[in-house]
C-alpha cells in the first residue's frame, strides 16, 4: 500500500496520526496520574479513569493559551504585527505592574530588591521559585539548590575539572546569572569588584570571563541568602587581600578591614 499511495496516505488511510495521538495521551496520562489505578472494581476504575481524565483536559485547557487570529494583507500586514507588538508590551507591563502592587509589601521582596542587580521581575523569581529561603539553615545548601556547587567527576586514578553540577533549579540559576550579569554593569559595589578582579589577567579571554559570570552568580545566591535569613538590606562589602594573603571585608571604600 504504501509503494502504491505513499507513506502519507498510508497514515490517513490506517489512522496512524490518531493512534500516535492516543499513545502520547496515556504516555501524560501515567506521568500526571500514575500508571496504576487505585480501584478494585470495574465501576470503581471506570469512575477513577474518567475523573481523571476530565481533570487533565481541564489542566490542558488553562495551559493553552488564547490566542486571535488577525489577517492582514498587503501594506497592512506590517502595522498589524506593530500593533500586536505594542499590545502584548503593555500587557506584559499591566501584569508586571500589577505584581509588583501585590508584593510590595511584602519584607523579603523589599529585602531582595536592595541587592544590586534584583529588580522587580528576577525579585519575583526567586521567591516564586524558592518559597521561603530561611529554610536552608546552610548558606552552602541554597547554591546547591540552584545547581550552583561545584562536582568534579572522577573514575579510578582519573580526576576531571571540577565544574557547576547544574543539578538544582534552571530557572533560578539562570535568574542569578542575569542578575550578576546586572550587577557587574552598575556602579562600584562588591559584585563588580569581585569580576574585575577575576578578569584582570586578560579581559578579553572568553572562557576566564565566563568562570567570573559563574562566580558572581554563586556569590550572588549567597548573598539572597544572608540578606533574607539575616532580615536585613543589603550592604556593600568590598573584598580585597590583605598582606597576609588572606581576604578582607571591608564596609566602604574608607572604612576599616576585617579578616575574617
Amino acid at each position: 500500500m504504501i509503494a502504491d499511495h505513499g507513506r502519507i496516505a498510508w497514515q490517513k488511510m490506517t489512522g496512524y496520526g490518531q493512534r500516535s495521538r492516543s499513545e502520547a495521551q496515556i504516555g501524560r496520562y501515567k506521568q500526571v496520574i500514575g500508571p496504576a489505578l487505585r480501584g478494585r472494581n470495574m465501576e470503581s476504575q471506570t469512575t477513577e479513569t474518567l475523573i481523571s481524565v476530565k481533570a487533565l483536559n481541564r489542566m490542558a485547557d488553562l495551559g493553552h493559551a488564547a490566542y486571535e487570529r488577525v489577517i492582514c494583507s498587503g501594506r497592512e500586514s506590517g502595522k498589524c504585527a506593530l500593533r500586536l507588538i505594542y499590545a502584548t508590551h503593555s500587557q506584559r507591563n499591566e501584569i508586571e505592574a500589577r505584581a509588583v502592587e501585590l508584593l510590595s509589601e511584602l519584607p523579603d521582596y523589599q529585602l531582595l530588591t536592595t541587592i544590586p542587580g534584583i529588580g522587580p521581575i528576577n525579585a519575583m523569581t526567586i521567591l516564586a521559585e524558592v518559597g521561603d529561603l530561611r529554610r536552608f539553615r546552610h548558606h552552602r545548601q541554597f547554591p546547591k539548590f540552584c545547581g550552583m556547587d561545584l562536582a568534579t567527576v572522577q573514575s579510578g586514578v582519573f580526576r576531571g575539572q571540577s565544574r557547576i553540577s547544574k543539578y538544582g533549579n534552571a530557572r533560578l540559576r539562570r535568574t542569578l546569572w542575569m542578575a550578576g550579569q546586572t550587577a557587574v554593569l552598575k556602579r562600584t559595589n562588591s559584585f563588580r569588584e569581585k569580576f574585575e578582579r577575576y578578569i584582570s589577567k586578560d579581559r578579553h579571554n572568553a572562557h576566564l570571563r565566563r568562570k567570573a559570570y559563574t562566580a558572581i552568580a554563586a556569590k550572588m545566591a549567597r548573598t539572597v541568602h544572608a540578606v533574607i535569613k539575616d532580615g536585613e538590606p543589603y550592604r556593600p562589602f568590598f573584598e580585597g587581600v590583605s598582606p597576609r594573603r588572606r581576604t578582607s571585608l571591608c564596609s566602604s571604600r574608607g572604612g576599616s578591614s576585617l579578616t575574617p
